[in-house]
């Protein structure tokens, strides 16, 4: 498959080599790919990384990702599926603080880009938890949000190709769970604190019977 990963930080790096390890066509969109050439992986500006793919995953900072994906373009979206792993936030004086609290960046990016089919998932944890479940101490959950079952198939078969088995994979409902998934940054944040580390998951555990 051919994946268009717009981001090239930490998230977006490791990604993009986890999807090419397992037999995709990657390529990294960048503002500046001149700049980023030293990544071992192929680099194009953001509308040329888009253009060429199948799937698109949005790994750039959350409070600028629609204006980043903007970049793109409306037109080269369309009908594409647009994984989300996004996450905005800032730090402030008192900490902390998302910049997304009563509508997600999840949503907000499926409505400037409404023909485009997205799937929010994967941000809930840190990069090296996304690309490495089986080094955790045990099977944890992975979430996913979104409209359209279709793109939510293919960004599952994605998560396998990760490491995430279909059982650890969780269909949230619509993309306004995309809520939920984004304010776990929250508690993430204090987790790390407590644990000292932020390569960590959580597992959901329904009740057992009787």
């Amino acid at each position: 498959m051919r994946i268009g990963v717009i981001g090239t930080g930490n998230v977006g790096r490791a990604l993009a080599k986890a999807w090419a390890a397992a037999g995709h066509e990657v390529v990294l969109g960048s503002r500046d790919p001149e700049a980023r050439k030293d990544l071992g992986l192929p680099v194009a500006e953001v509308r040329e990384a888009a253009a060429g793919a199948e799937v698109v995953v949005n790994a750039t900072p959350g409070a600028d990702s629609v204006a980043l994906l903007r970049a793109a373009g409306a037109d080269v979206l369309d009908g594409k599926v647009l994984v989300d792993i996004a996450v905005g936030f800032t730090v402030e004086d008192d900490g902390f603080a998302l910049t997304h609290t009563g509508v997600s960046l999840g949503e907000e990016i499926q409505r400037a880009f409404p023909a485009a089919r997205v799937v929010k998932t994967l941000s809930t944890m840190d990069s090296s938890a996304m690309v490495a479940p089986d080094d955790l101490a045990e099977e944890s959950t992975v979430f996913l949000s979104g409209d359209d079952p279709a793109a939510k198939a293919v960004t599952g078969t994605l998560l396998t190709d990760l490491g995430w088995s279909p059982a650890s994979q969780l269909d949230l409902g619509g993309i306004e769970t995309s809520r939920g998934q984004e304010h776990f940054a929250l508690l993430f944040v204090a987790i790390m604190g407590a644990l000292g580390t932020h390569t960590f998951n959580v597992r959901v555990v329904p009740q057992g019977k009787g």
